[in-house]
């Protein structure tokens, strides 16, 4: 946890029957809570006022790209250079690791521009098969050709729930393929080059999709 990191709030809704999600950043940071903007409704992206005494669920990405879990309770409001909500900070023996970004692959269809980074062959657009904290696998479309090792560019484009988009660069390498007459060629990449932040925004669209089809399952 550091100054500026990005939490992802739960809070069930007993009026609605449904679970509000929502998005804050950590301001200031101190033993036992942790100074947090207004947070921002997923579904409307609008700010969001928390009463105290609003208990939440709160999800976030450690530096080791697991994501962490913790329950935790609004305490007060208050002002820093901007209004503010506080909220509890457990102790690390009450704050769950969910998962690990490497184990962590999503089989879901979004948009990848590749372009080949000696600019050898002509670039081309594709979807995925599926995608996680450490690479992808895309689908070779007709009359395009991946070798193992090959080195690209690709740009990701990752619709979240709250109706944006979040665009991911990356350098990355081939690492196989798969060729098939009975489906689709498809390749598997692995990042070699990506920012921290575009990292976490393909963990979070991951955590997403998990939380969707969990959702789903209760249904």
């Amino acid at each position: 946890m550091e100054i500026g990191k990005t939490l992802h709030l739960e809070l069930y809704n007993q009026v609605k029957h449904m679970t509000e999600k929502y998005r804050s950043q950590v301001v200031e940071m101190h033993d036992d809570y942790l100074f947090i903007d207004y947070p921002i409704n997923e579904r409307t992206n609008k700010a969001t006022y928390l009463h105290t005494g609003t208990p939440l669920k709160v999800n976030y990405i450690g530096q080791d790209g697991s994501v962490y879990s913790f329950q935790t309770t609004v305490t007060t409001r208050t002002k820093r250079t901007v209004p503010v909500l506080v909220i509890d900070f457990p102790k690390e023996d009450k704050i769950k690791r969910i998962q690990r970004r490497e184990y962590v692959r999503i089989q879901t269809a979004v948009d990848v521009a590749v372009h080949f980074e000696k600019a050898c062959k002509e670039p081309f657009t594709t979807v995925t098969k599926d995608i996680s904290g450490g690479g992808l696998s895309i689908f070779i479309p007709d009359s395009n050709h991946l070798a193992q090792g090959d080195l690209l560019n690709v740009w990701i484009v990752l619709p979240m729930q709250s109706g944006s988009y979040h665009y991911v660069e990356a350098k990355t390498e081939v690492i196989r393929t798969k060729l098939s007459e009975h489906a689709v060629p498809t390749a598997s990449i692995k990042f070699i080059s990506i920012t921290n932040t575009h990292r976490e925004k393909i963990i979070r669209y991951c955590f997403e999709k998990q939380w969707e089809a969990r959702q789903k399952e209760l249904m």
